[in-house]
Parts: C-alpha cells; sequence; structure tokens
C-alpha cells in the first residue's frame, strides 16, 4: 500500500513583469494513486504572483479531490522560487503579525495572495503536516521542467494537454519515477548568470541599522553601507528581484 502522502510541483511564468502570464502545477496523490496536473493564464500579472498561484492551486486541487474523504495526511511542496519558499516559511508570520506592512511601513506586495497562500498552508499544516523545499529551476528535475512547460504554454497561449490519470500512468508518460522527479541532473549546465552578475544593476537594496534603503546608484548605496557594521547590500537586476530583497531585508530589520 502507497504511503499517503501529497507531493506537488509548482513554477509560474510571465511575459513581462507585468505581463502575460501563466501557473502550472502537478499533484501527485499518493494515497488515491492519482496525478493531477493545473495550470492557468493571466493577462497582466508578474512572475511572483504566478508562482504563488500556482502553489493556491495546487493546494485547492488538493481540497478538492479529498473532500469527502481521508484528509490527514502529509504534504510536500517543491519550488525553485525563493520568493515563495521564505515568503511562505518565514515572511509572512512577520508580515502578519505586523498587519501587512513591511519594515519600511509598506504595503506587502501581492498580499491576497499571501493571505491565500497562508490559510491553505495552515490547513495542511493541521492534517498531516507541510514541507516546502527547494529544487533547481531549469536544471533536469523532471517535475519542475514540466511545470515550467505548463506555465509557460498557459503565458503564452498555446495549448497543451493536461494529465490526470493514475501515477504508474503518469511516471511511464514522463519516463521517471515520482520518487525521483525532484532530482536534478548534476551534468546539466546552469543558465549562465555571469551577464547579470556584472555591469549596472537596475537597483542596489540594503540594511543599514535596522533600515531597508533602494538607491539607483552603486555609488549612492556603496556611500551608505561603507564602514557600517552588519550592513547588508545586494544588487537587483529588475523590479521582481528589487522586491524580493527589499521583503528578505525588511523581514530581517523585525527580527
Amino acid at each position: 500500500m502507497k504511503e499517503d502522502i501529497v507531493i506537488i510541483f509548482t513554477d509560474g511564468a510571465s511575459r513581462g513583469n507585468p505581463g502575460p502570464g501563466g501557473y502550472g502545477a502537478i499533484i501527485f496523490d499518493q494515497g488515491k494513486d492519482i496525478v493531477t496536473e493545473t495550470g492557468g493564464y493571466e493577462k497582466d500579472t508578474t512572475n511572483n504572483r504566478m508562482e504563488l498561484r500556482a502553489a493556491i492551486e495546487a493546494l485547492i486541487t488538493i481540497r478538492k479531490n479529498r473532500k469527502g474523504d481521508d484528509e490527514f495526511f502529509k504534504t510536500v511542496v517543491y519550488s525553485d522560487s525563493a520568493y515563495v519558499l521564505n515568503g511562505i516559511t518565514k515572511w509572512v508570520y512577520a508580515w502578519e503579525k505586523n498587519n501587512w506592512m513591511t519594515g519600511q511601513k509598506e504595503g506587502v506586495l501581492n498580499q491576497d495572495l499571501w493571505e491565500a497562500l497562508l490559510e491553505l498552508s495552515r490547513e495542511r499544516d493541521m492534517k498531516g503536516g507541510i514541507s516546502w523545499k527547494k529544487v533547481s529551476g531549469h536544471a533536469g528535475s523532471v517535475g519542475n521542467e514540466r511545470c515550467d512547460e505548463i506555465a509557460t504554454s498557459f503565458a503564452d497561449q498555446n495549448s497543451i494537454l493536461l494529465f490526470s490519470g493514475s501515477i504508474a500512468d503518469y511516471e511511464k508518460m514522463m519516463n521517471a519515477s515520482i520518487d525521483t522527479m525532484h532530482e536534478t541532473k548534476s551534468t546539466t549546465k546552469k543558465k549562465s548568470t555571469s551577464s547579470s552578475k556584472k555591469g549596472v544593476g537596475y537597483s542596489y537594496v540594503s540594511l543599514v541599522d535596522g533600515v531597508v534603503s533602494v538607491d539607483k546608484t552603486w555609488a549612492a548605496c556603496e556611500k551608505r553601507v561603507k564602514g557600517k557594521k552588519g550592513a547588508k547590500y545586494k544588487k537587483a537586476m529588475n523590479k521582481e528581484e528589487e522586491s524580493d530583497l527589499v521583503a528578505l531585508y525588511s523581514f530581517d530589520s523585525l527580527v
């Protein structure tokens, strides 16, 4: 008899920030021996919102599939989004306690989705437990690559068939075991980040003496952090990275 555990893979994509976006998720319900793929489209959205929607819709799918049946089981979620993983395991509790305000006294981005995800996560935590795990994106993980295919297909509004059937049939279709779908290939070359690490950034985010700041130039940021004990700072290459860093440093400033 298979262990009563549900394993989830999620991913989100957007063509521009904001722009057309899509999300994808795979739900492996080992207790019921079924696999369900789900996905969706939004006309004007961001990558972070799609990452959140993927996780939300996956947990909603579990709720629907298990309605009226045994709802006490372990749930494991694999995501390549540091924004989602850090948010749901760390930042969200400080935000909620702080009335959904950041350390800079600004409203939390995507509050509506964070509240929905937090409710669903707590529900699963009380009914068997939920854990959130990091998987490297575009590194050969079968589960992650399939979710990416679903998400980008919806973002581009291309037709894609979503699977619903037995785990054995899905493993045969994907030519991989459920136990290995989270694994990455050591030989897979990671996307080069050299171009994003060099040159001028979109902005520079810093945390100095509990205050989070965003500067448009490195010179301004360097002046702010130079000689300051415990200062943190990092270059953001776009608005989304800036938001991630502001969220991270805002959480740090609350604790």
